[in-house]
């Protein structure tokens, strides 16, 4: 029996791991300046792929973290709250998207970072 494809051009189609990417990365200031709403477009994939996200604040501290872990979907969006002692004004966002390999070590095919300001609430856009 054939496998039936759902799509019928090839971008629609799942790539293989060292292929996918983070299309964009979508971040929203909340404006009470302690949470970021990330939003994820991912290329479509075959095997899951896992998403770590850190913020560090203006001094290099961690300020907050999310993982997901094998995601089901190419698109979707979680909060992050900040839960730095002494807040900044000043962010750095950074997205890794990975896999791991047969050996237990993570395998990084693609990232992005910026920096936001959290005293300025609304979106910002990362290609």
């Amino acid at each position: 029996m054939q496998p039936i494809n759902f799509y019928d051009d090839s971008e629609h189609q799942g790539r293989e791991p060292e292929d996918v990417r983070l299309k964009q990365l979508g971040l929203y200031v909340h404006e009470d300046g302690r949470r970021i709403a990330v939003g994820f477009n991912i290329t479509p994939f075959r095997e899951r792929p896992s998403i770590e996200v850190t913020a560090s604040n203006g001094r290099g501290e961690a300020a907050g973290s999310l993982t997901i872990i094998e995601a089901l979907q190419s698109n979707f969006s979680l909060t992050m709250h900040l839960r730095d002692a002494a807040p900044t004004e000043e962010y750095t966002v950074r997205a890794e998207l990975y896999y791991v390999g047969s050996g237990g070590e993570r395998q990084i095919v693609d990232s992005k970072e910026t920096t936001v300001d959290v005293t300025v609430p609304g979106e910002t856009i990362i290609s």
